[in-house]
């Protein structure tokens, strides 16, 4: 059952960091990529460093914007208090990816059927960054390869942290450009690539584990299970 989390903040102030190629002096509503992780939005993370990897490419330096906004009255949904499958399900919607197999299907299907949020009433979303790397941690799971127990793990490598991302017109109206600071690509764009291969190495040895009493997929779907029956993680 969805819980019905809604974080009104009062009185209250965030600073946001925003990486990119570019100065962003006055951050758009429906402009960017509706295939992001929680669909059309502005991605912002309260961490300057992770911004400054965000912005980097290699060759290229970045700019991490920094922002303040006021998120008095503002609607939060707050990932982190759900259960992992929820910010999955959210996840496997807003991106695009290839369904290679019959499970992947039927796994899309039923995740969308049991554990889909409507985000649309929400100014703001906070969870979980899934760059390529995660994104693939993902499909593992979808495929029935990991267990949930090990995709839960999986999230967690790498420290790529939550995002804060800015969906509705009230939340662009009250976010104000403060400043920016310049990434510098041979020092962001190493760190970025560094966590990358630190977490795909951890993950490939956590698939060298035979999680033989774990929850799969292909359980949950067949047992007809909610988020009571899987438990906490």
């Amino acid at each position: 059952m969805v819980k019905n989390y809604v974080w009104m903040y009062k009185m209250n102030k965030l600073i946001l960091y925003h990486g990119s190629a570019q100065i962003v002096e006055k951050p758009i509503f429906g402009k960017g990529n509706k295939y992001n992780d929680y669909g059309l939005g502005f991605y912002c993370t309260e961490n300057l460093d992770l911004a400054k990897e965000w912005a980097c490419s290699e060759n290229v330096n970045g700019y991490a914007n920094q922002y303040e906004i006021d998120i008095d009255n503002l609607k939060i949904l707050k990932l982190s208090e759900y259960h992992i499958l929820y910010w999955l399900t959210i996840l496997i919607t807003n991106r695009e990816f290839s369904i290679r197999t019959p499970i992947m299907k039927r796994s899309k299907e039923y995740l969308s059927k049991k554990f889909m949020i409507d985000i649309s009433k929400y100014d703001i979303i906070i969870g979980y960054r899934a760059d390529d790397s995660y994104f693939s941690f993902a499909r593992s799971f979808l495929n029935n390869e990991i267990s949930i127990k090990q995709l839960s793990y999986a999230m967690k490598l790498g420290k790529l942290g939550e995002q804060t991302v800015l969906k509705s017109k009230e939340a662009f109206n009250k976010i104000k450009f403060i400043n920016y600071t310049e990434a510098d690509n041979s020092v962001y764009y190493a760190r970025k690539k560094e966590r990358d291969t630190d977490a795909r190495r951890a993950f490939q040895k956590e698939l060298e584990y035979d999680d033989i009493n774990g929850i799969f997929i292909r359980d949950i779907i067949r047992e007809d299970m909610n988020e009571s029956d899987i438990g906490t993680l």
